[in-house]
């Protein structure tokens, strides 16, 4: 089973166990986080395509740890005119480690099998 979801603007596609770096999210390190947004579920070959969002499905993660990105320098010149402008950023990022994906909502396994096969 495996998810899409969508976080800080960007979609990944996650799997109970998997880790990955996304965004910073406002939890503690230890404390679990719910991504609400999920976009598309495939359990067993049965696919669930939300519009935009699967209604009632949600993937569960722990926050392993919070650090920052790489460094990414920016330089700006304009030749003959004396402009020189250099820039730097580091993102801000969230270590998660999957849990669970809750994707099929109110259906039971039953249910999903009849109404998905």
């Amino acid at each position: 089973m495996y998810a899409v979801i969508e976080t800080g603007g960007k979609q990944y596609q996650v799997a109970a166990g998997d880790q990955l770096e996304i965004e910073r999210v406002n939890a503690e390190e230890g404390n679990p986080v719910t991504f609400n947004r999920v976009l598309m579920v495939n359990s067993d070959g049965s696919v669930k395509v939300g519009t935009p969002t699967v209604e009632g499905a949600s993937v569960m993660a722990d926050v392993v740890s919070h650090k920052r990105g790489p460094k990414i320098t920016t330089f700006k010149m304009k030749r003959r005119k004396g402009y020189h402008l250099t820039k730097g950023h580091r993102q801000d990022i969230t270590i998660v480690k999957i849990k669970e994906i809750n994707g099929w909502g109110q259906y039971g396994a039953q249910e999903r099998s009849r109404k998905f096969s």
